[in-house]
């Protein structure tokens, strides 16, 4: 029924003005049109979620055979599944299956759900071939799909303008990176003759410098790019119009693929020393960067967008200092907190106006103590059982790392005036501490998995530009801790400005935010 103002009523109580705005017999109000939702009938999202589970149980079953068997499987100069497989097919297909079954209920209802299950799935698939490949080609193709299906799932929702301009401007990123993988692997091919991963230890030694040179650094860009590093990070700032589902997967397992792609090719980037620092600089620069550009973000998303930018800066630091293994752990710990973070973003939104907050418990004397302590104990428990940081090498970078990863954590627990002061006080060394050992213990095992793949036991020499890059990090850690940044306006809007999304990529009105 239609009256004279253009306010349609149908029999089930639901009304539309003329604006598009649609009020149900609940007082429901929703701003536009209402999306017809599909039968739910299908059984592409159930078959495929099964799937990605049965995968990472066989996935599991490969990371035991290795550890039993230490023997590698596969078909040379086609695929090879040695540690790093297994342990990267173990975390992704994990990753998976929680993206596959957090989004059945995520989209029920959606017209599109079965081609989003599709893309998830092919994502996955072409993951797991990246990381088996032995083949120079087929390692190349695995990185152009990977990087075409993420793509997609930035814009699954094609009505969408901004979604489609937000996949467009990675998709150009990804070619570029795509492409510089392809200069690389095509540099040592014409070079070297090799066509295979496995053939490029052997080939390196003997191939011409400049040639290395060249793929070295094509791979670090490749690297670089892939991982959102700064000045690269805007491809990921402006990606928030995936679905949650896709955010977490993109965060959890796409960015990693930049360190997956030093490790294979750990002989190449290593056999520069001047590569491996121009790693540890750049990507410290990204970390403490990533850190300021954090501190400025006023959204849930923008915040872990940000976080994702330092995390893959410190991952990219580990390889550079020749820690292939912690730069591993790193990206397989990074992936389970970023995609619990992504899948419960809501959950952190407060619905309650700010309230003037209590002093921190983490000026006290008291507190500083307690997180100064649990950091020391950090690094100390870290160095013991890894036996990072007992030498005069880049572990003592490495350690310092954790301990000021520590430190960090610590005092945000101790900051938190709504815990009781035993809470803040009492649990914290003893939470910090064991978790911190679990990470020693989770480097070793991952090492231990690495132990064959070539050029990844070895850390670079220790050189004074190291000991400047240690000491930035402390100075850096210092002034976001003290907030000594918010003194300049200039800073802070360089700050707010370096963290904006693409402008074609971002929504300005609420009404057209909610018609999507």
């Amino acid at each position: 029924m239609t009256d004279q103002h253009g306010t349609t009523t149908d029999q089930h109580g639901t009304t539309t003005d003329q604006h598009g705005t649609t009020t149900d017999q609940h007082g429901t109000t929703t701003v536009g049109q209402l999306p017809a939702p599909t039968p739910t009938d299908s059984r592409v999202p159930s078959v495929l979620t099964r799937l990605a589970w049965l995968l990472w149980v066989a996935s599991l079953g490969v990371v035991v055979a290795r550890f039993v068997t230490d023997t590698s499987w596969g078909v040379t100069g086609v695929v090879v599944i040695d540690g790093m497989t297994a342990v990267m097919w173990a975390a992704v297909t994990f990753f998976s299956g929680i993206v596959h079954s957090y989004s059945r209920r995520y989209l029920a209802g959606s017209r599109h759900i079965d081609r989003f299950f599709k893309r998830v799935f092919a994502f996955t698939l072409a993951v797991m071939v990246l990381v088996a490949a032995d083949s120079f080609l087929l390692f190349l193709a695995a990185w152009i799909a990977m990087g075409r299906v993420m793509a997609n799932l930035i814009g699954h929702v094609e009505g969408w303008p901004q979604a489609q301009a937000a996949a467009g401007r990675a998709r150009r990123y990804f070619l570029a990176g795509g492409a510089a993988v392809a200069v690389a692997l095509g540099a040592l091919w014409w070079t070297t003759g090799a066509a295979a991963i496995s053939a490029v230890p052997a080939a390196v030694p003997t191939a011409p410098p400049a040639a290395v040179l060249v793929a070295a650094v094509a791979l670090l860009l490749a690297a670089v790019i892939q991982s959102a590093l700064v000045p690269f990070h805007t491809w990921l700032l402006s990606s928030m119009t995936a679905p949650t589902p896709a955010s977490a997967l993109m965060h959890a397992g796409f960015v990693n693929a930049g360190g997956v792609l030093l490790i294979r090719f750990a002989p190449v980037v290593a056999a520069d020393a001047g590569v491996m620092l121009t790693a540890v600089v750049v990507g410290a620069a990204s970390a403490m960067l990533g850190k300021l550009l954090k501190t400025v973000q006023t959204d849930v998303k923008g915040e872990l967008g940000c976080s994702t930018v330092g995390q893959m800066s410190f991952m990219i630091v580990q390889a550079g200092l020749g820690y292939f293994a912690a730069a591993v752990t790193h990206l397989i710990l990074h992936g389970f907190y970023k995609a619990y973070q992504f899948l419960s973003a809501g959950d952190d939104v407060d619905h309650e106006s700010p309230t003037a907050t209590a002093e921190s418990g983490a000026t006290t004397p008291f507190g500083v103590v307690v997180t100064a302590g649990t950091a020391l104990a950090g690094g100390v428990t870290f160095a013991a059982l890894t036996g990072k940081g007992t030498a005069l090498d880049t572990g003592l970078l490495l350690t310092l790392l954790v301990t000021l990863t520590t430190l960090h954590a610590a005092r945000e627990v101790v900051a938190d005036s709504a815990l009781p002061p035993g809470v803040r006080y009492g649990a914290v060394p003893v939470v910090a501490i064991p978790a911190i050992a679990v990470y020693a213990g989770v480097y070793n095992a991952v090492s231990g998995l690495l132990a064959e793949v070539p050029g990844v036991g070895e850390p670079v020499a220790l050189t004074p530009v190291h000991g400047v890059v240690a000491v930035a990090f402390v100075v850096a850690y210092v002034a976001v801790e003290t907030r000594v940044y918010t003194r300049s306006r200039r800073l802070y809007v360089t700050l707010l400005n370096a963290t904006q999304p693409a402008p074609e990529t971002q929504l300005t009105t609420t009404e057209e935010y909610n018609e999507y």
